[in-house]
């Protein structure tokens, strides 16, 4: 592990309207899940080796002295660039030595993964829940283990997803799924929609939070394009013709999709809306509790 130095570590957020975070905290930098069309290989992040985790050094006391440092609580959003469930963590514990400051601080938190080491750590969230919001995202693009494990070879496969999900709604624990990316051509049928939700719902989530495409740019198109000829022979030409230089790509089926996604959830009661995930996450505190999260 290659440690780097940091002067801070938990940021003020710019835009609270992502699952209602007003902090964000990575840990660590770069990530080996390998997912093909990973977003932070875009050039404009500045991270030319992505796919060698390197941690940032002292990050306890860091963390310790900027939570000591904000003169307002809230939630800490985690695994907006860097999963802090990579497979790092098993043995350096620094997610959890993060999370256990932020219980200590009676701060909430907002972790988004692909990996199921989050488990782990449910004896922390549950503390933390006592006082303070806890939100979990596990991403799960794929309903099945085939294609997820050719998308995100580094990731834990779906069903092992789904079944942290289900230990972490047993504990209590408010939880659900990131339905992103639905990649055009791979991933964007009504059958993998439809069985997400599905199962999702069996596992205990409490939502499912979707988007219907993908964003490419420079460094990511590049790679993403390279795995695609790899393992899906001529869809990359049809992403080329239908998307060009396009930095948003939508499914062109996105309106069937929604349509579909959005039948399943109302059926199996599953939260779908950003303002009522984000409601329903902040529910578990006593008003008194809540009223230092407004």
């Amino acid at each position: 592990m290659e440690y780097l130095s940091a002067k801070s570590i938990l940021y003020k957020t710019k835009d609270t309207s992502w699952f209602g975070a007003e902090y964000n905290m990575n840990i660590y930098r770069g990530c080996n899940h390998g997912c093909i069309y990973c977003d932070s290989r875009s050039e404009c992040y500045r991270l030319p080796e992505f796919e060698t985790v390197k941690a940032k050094a002292d990050s306890a006391r860091i963390i310790r002295d900027n939570l000591r440092s904000k003169s307002k609580r809230g939630v800490v959003s985690t695994g907006s660039m860097s999963d802090p469930y990579n497979s790092f963590e098993e043995e350096l514990g620094l997610t959890r030595q993060a999370l256990s400051l932020l219980h200590a601080y009676e701060f909430g938190v907002d972790i988004a993964t692909k990996g199921t080491l989050v488990t782990r750590d449910i004896d922390i969230l549950k503390d933390i829940q006592k006082a303070a919001p806890v939100l979990v995202k596990i991403t799960i693009t794929c309903a099945e283990d085939a294609l997820s494990q050719i998308i995100e070879p580094g990731a834990p496969p779906s069903s092992k997803r789904f079944e942290a999900i289900h230990a972490l709604s047993e504990a209590g624990i408010f939880c659900g799924v990131l339905l992103m990316p639905v990649l055009p051509f791979i991933n964007d049928t009504e059958d993998n929609i439809r069985g997400i939700v599905q199962k999702a719902a069996q596992n205990g989530a409490r939502f499912v939070y979707p988007a219907m495409g993908m964003t490419l740019r420079t460094g990511n198109r590049e790679y993403f394009y390279k795995e695609l000829d790899r393992h899906f022979p001529g869809v990359k030409e049809r992403y080329q013709k239908t998307f060009g230089d396009k930095y948003q790509c939508l499914s062109p089926k996105v309106s069937e999709l929604w349509s579909v996604f959005k039948a399943e959830c109302d059926k199996t009661g599953l939260l779908y809306k950003m303002k009522d995930i984000v409601s329903a996450s902040r529910l578990g505190t006593t008003d008194r509790q809540m009223s230092l999260f407004d």
